[in-house]
């Protein structure tokens, strides 16, 4: 039989959150709706018009390359560098899917971990989105479509933080303020997977957390062998100053966590969900699933 609370005890949370029915709350399924921003770079540029000697001519008002800031229900931010304090990171797979007539666009993701060293249970029923588990001897031998699918499944590495964004505009390259804003960016390049890995790799070398420190980024143009371009992180990590871990640090890094489990536990969801199913899962994009505001991160 179990034990009946009939004391408060503040050090036992998981108990007396039981006994006082908050788990009912806690534990329903996770809201569809985030509020979280998103941070990624921008690879080509924006186009406006400006009047000049009496004609309106197309101009650059935002150059590829730059950092792009999206605030759920609100405006998107651009600069051409940001400062980011990162908090924690997550790993992930991810693949997307087009539509056709019938259905919109779409992400297949998995659950996120510390890792990606174990299957993980995806959103549509199955495990790392389909790909196939640990290692291929001979790629070669394998099929052309298992190929394609293999190359069409993301790695990702999920990076929350605090983010400030150096000299930002709007879309129309007008100066604007920006308030220093909790973030998460979908990192997938594989060239940007590893550079702000290296950060978090110096930073555990050097025993220091995350959210002491500080990542100055820019961007880097790498050119493509049809002319155009695309743009990776270029990362500089303050080690010079160490940021203090005070209530609001806590108070945050409580929220990321918060975050990621109401994620999990939708994709959770979806996964019990379709697990029996061919069918495709709802057509919602997976990133919309936590409810939590934005002003509970700064």
């Amino acid at each position: 039989m179990n034990q009946v609370a009939t004391t408060i005890d503040t050090n036992n949370f998981a108990a007396m959150a039981q006994a006082m029915g908050m788990n009912a709350e806690s534990t329903s399924k996770a809201s569809k709706a985030s509020t979280l921003a998103r941070l990624r770079i921008h690879h080509t540029p924006i186009m406006g018009q400006e009047e000049i000697k009496g004609k309106m001519k197309n101009i650059e008002v935002i150059g590829g390359g730059a950092y792009k800031l999206e605030i759920p229900d609100g405006l998107t931010y651009y600069a051409e560098g940001v400062t980011i304090r990162p908090f924690l990171q997550r790993f992930m797979y991810k693949k997307f899917i087009k539509g056709n007539d019938n259905t919109a666009n779409r992400f297949l993701k998995t659950v996120m971990a510390n890792d990606l060293n174990n299957d993980m249970k995806d959103n549509e029923g199955g495990f790392n989105c389909g790909k196939p588990a640990g290692f291929i001897k001979d790629w070669a031998a394998l099929p052309d479509t298992m190929k394609e699918l293999i190359k069409s499944i993301k790695r990702v590495r999920a990076l929350f933080g605090v983010v400030e964004l150096v000299n930002p505009t709007d879309e129309n390259g007008n100066a604007v303020e920006v308030d220093a804003t909790a973030f998460i960016w979908e990192i997938d390049n594989r060239d940007a997977f590893k550079t702000m890995g290296d950060q978090f790799t110096k930073l555990s070398k050097m025993q220091r957390l995350p959210p002491q420190h500080t990542i100055s980024c820019t961007t880097k143009e790498v050119p493509l062998p049809n002319g155009s371009s695309f743009y990776v992180p270029e990362a500089q990590l303050d080690l010079g100053t160490t940021i203090e871990m005070d209530n609001d640090a806590q108070e945050v890094f409580a929220n990321f966590m918060a975050w990621i489990e109401n994620y999990n536990v939708y994709i959770l969801n979806a996964w019990e969900d379709n697990m029996h199913k061919n069918e495709d899962v709802d057509t919602d994009t997976v990133e919309e699933f936590v409810d939590i505001n934005e002003e509970d991160f700064v």
